[in-house]
């Protein structure tokens, strides 16, 4: 199943795939030729609120016109802040009008780590390491699949609105 022609999946965004929120295989390669914003989310965290309201703003303003993707990745691993289940947690981000997409529950870090998480703290490391610290934990990718920037959990979402202006003008 897929094109195998030279690019191995620790190489490209695209050949990568992740299980949804109602329990669908996803591919990566949906996001091709889209601006994407990848954040691991917790419904209770105290970066919740703004994080969901303003990445919902983000995505209303920009996925119509411009083309804006999100992937919102459920992640219980920072003292258990998404202790929800699936059903539960889509309809928590529904509190929020989210139209954009969600996985299921995933491990950002340790042994069990997905496999696109892997992939965006290998093209960008953090400041003190390659590990997520927290929850909502920003990537931006281009419409080619090239994770371009880290965003730390204290970034509000509205502060990517001038990378994402710059991204969408690059041609795919």
């Amino acid at each position: 199943m897929g094109d195998q022609t030279g690019s191995s999946q620790e190489d490209s965004l695209y050949g990568l795939s992740y299980t949804s929120i109602d329990g669908t295989e996803e591919s990566m390669e949906k996001y091709r030729g889209h601006v994407l914003i990848v954040v691991n989310v917790a419904s209770k965290c105290g970066y919740t609120c703004v994080n969901y309201e303003q990445l919902t703003e983000l995505y209303d303003k920009y996925a119509e016109s411009e083309g804006l993707r999100i992937l919102a990745c459920p992640c219980n691993q920072f003292m258990g802040q998404e202790p929800l289940g699936e059903k539960e947690i889509k309809e928590f981000a529904a509190t929020y009008n989210v139209q954009y997409d969600m996985s299921s529950k995933v491990d950002v870090n340790g042994e069990n780590t997905h496999p696109v998480w892997k992939f965006l703290k290998k093209k960008q490391g953090g400041f003190m390491g390659d590990f997520v610290k927290w929850n909502f934990t920003k990537f931006l990718v281009d419409k080619k699949g090239n994770v371009v920037k880290r965003y730390s959990p204290t970034t509000n979402p509205r502060e990517l609105e001038k990378d994402l202006l710059a991204l969408f003008k690059e041609s795919n």
